[in-house]
């Protein structure tokens, strides 16, 4: 075995947040070889509401004012964008915080419910301290028809131009916006993806695109914490590439959502709206 260890070039240091991917050093198992590879960046955000600490989320350094906003809603702790009154960034390196000015109603129902998240990038609900939480009460929607057929046709390989990140370097997943035409608009990358679907809510809220007739798609598998954030934005049908869970299934069918699984080899499946099995 050749003692002699590869030399790559050190990531360059970040005076605030680092960038989305930086490059790093890896050699094959000998130490005979090394090379550099592109890899996805992930910081701890503090987000404070009116001074108070609510939640530390592992984000990918990106669209942050996206996701103050989009996290907000799809949480449950704003109704409106126009309850936010100021975000301001902080910190440096792997460390930010966001502190967060909100209205005086709007915090007072956050102190209520006694929610105190130590948020990761893969689940949506930690430190949620009661059933009720995990599972409240929300609106039923008015209902929307289906998506034509053609506008998922191909949408596997349509959506890789918004996914700059994801085909630079992988580890992140996608959520995008698809408007009442079957146009994809935008899209949102993130380390975890009930990150990457706030981040696109809060785009989608804050450059003002109507939603009605409109489709969010998201790269990941389908649970839970990503039905309800669609439901808080008001987005009527949820594409996923991954299958949904059981639960995401009987939410979305209460819910009047339209849930659609688009597998890789074969045609959607639509989940809900229910319909009669004719077999």
């Amino acid at each position: 075995m050749n003692s002699k260890r590869p030399t790559c070039a050190a990531p360059a240091p970040s005076t605030t947040a680092p960038a989305a991917s930086q490059s790093y050093c890896y050699s094959n198992l000998e130490h005979e070889s090394s090379s550099n590879a592109a890899l996805a960046e992930e910081v701890a955000l503090a987000i404070a509401y009116n001074g108070i600490s609510q939640a530390v989320m592992l984000v990918s350094p990106t669209d942050l004012e996206d996701f103050i906003v989009g996290f907000s809603i799809g949480s449950g702790i704003i109704a409106s964008a126009d309850e936010i009154y100021d975000v301001k960034f902080s910190g440096q390196g792997s460390a930010l915080y966001a502190d967060v000015e909100i209205a005086s109603r709007a915090f007072w129902n956050l102190k209520t419910q006694r929610r105190h998240l130590t948020g990761t990038s893969g689940c949506g609900l930690c430190g949620v301290e009661a059933v009720e939480q995990a599972l409240p009460e929300l609106a039923v929607l008015p209902g929307a028809p289906l998506p034509a057929a053609q506008w998922l046709e191909g949408l596997r390989q349509r959506i890789g131009a918004f996914q700059p990140l994801g085909q630079h370097c992988g580890a992140v997943h996608a959520a995008l916006f698809m408007n009442d035409r079957g146009q994809l608009l935008l899209g949102r990358e993130d380390i975890g993806r009930h990150n990457a679907l706030d981040k696109l809510i809060g785009a989608l809220i804050r450059q003002q695109i109507p939603l009605a007739g409109g489709i969010a798609i998201v790269t990941s598998r389908c649970s839970l914490e990503l039905i309800q954030k669609v439901l808080r934005a008001g987005i009527q049908t949820l594409v996923s590439l991954s299958s949904p869970t059981g639960l995401a299934l009987q939410w979305a069918r209460q819910h009047n959502l339209n849930l659609i699984h688009l597998p890789q080899h074969s045609a959607p499946r639509v989940y809900s709206p229910a319909t009669e099995s004719t077999a």
